[in-house]
């Protein structure tokens, strides 16, 4: 249903912008399948949150972890079901945790030490971690997304250390690390995908 609705508003844009390449219509059909994809998937996800009573906590989880993964990437799904299996899993399991969970001192920041040295290697090795469907193939954008995945992620650990509330503290520890892993190619292979500027390169 939704392959059809953006095959149609691609067609439509191409009739008014005649300039707009093959190449090009691919990439603003796979631009609106997002956008048409996520919003029901958010909605559903936070609706699934509500039920568990995790709306709130979901929500902040959401809002910790949105810049991120804006600048890190990650794997997408293939199935718009397997998308809101995941969403569901990563947002509603790490609000979860984060209350469930308590850390000492000394678990907190030995914790906070080895994700730091783990994002930092995955942050160099990943990131950004495009998708072969929408690569990002310009060198300046590249280096500047990883600089911002660099700067997001220590933002929020020096964050996870400063702030009192033990829960929020957690979100961050727990959804940046889930979100590293999803830069990872061990979770490229298992998800089935590629990164999408080495195809560009090998091609």
């Amino acid at each position: 249903m939704i392959d059809k609705i953006t095959t149609s508003l691609t067609n439509k844009i191409r009739k008014e912008m005649p300039e707009i390449d093959d190449e090009r219509a691919e990439v603003i059909n796979y631009g609106l399948q997002i956008l048409f994809g996520e919003i029901p998937k958010f909605v559903i996800m936070f609706f699934i949150a509500y039920i568990l009573g995790l709306f709130k906590l979901s929500l902040i989880t959401f809002l910790i972890l949105l810049p991120y993964r804006t600048f890190s990437g990650g794997f997408h799904l293939k199935t718009h079901i397997g998308c809101i299996v995941s969403t569901c899993t990563v947002y509603c399991g790490v609000a979860f945790l984060s209350k469930s969970i308590i850390l000492d001192d000394i678990t907190k920041y030995l914790f906070i030490i080895v994700l730091g040295v783990f994002g930092m290697a995955m942050i160099k090795l990943y990131a950004p971690a495009d998708t072969e469907n929408v690569p990002i193939i310009s060198l300046s954008e590249r280096k500047n997304k990883q600089r911002l995945s660099y700067i997001f992620f220590v933002l929020g650990l020096v964050m996870s250390i400063f702030i009192k509330n033990s829960v929020i503290s957690n979100m961050i520890l727990f959804g940046y690390f889930a979100q590293t892993c999803m830069i990872t190619r061990f979770a490229y292979k298992l998800t089935n995908n590629k990164y999408g500027y080495e195809l560009y390169e090998n091609a």
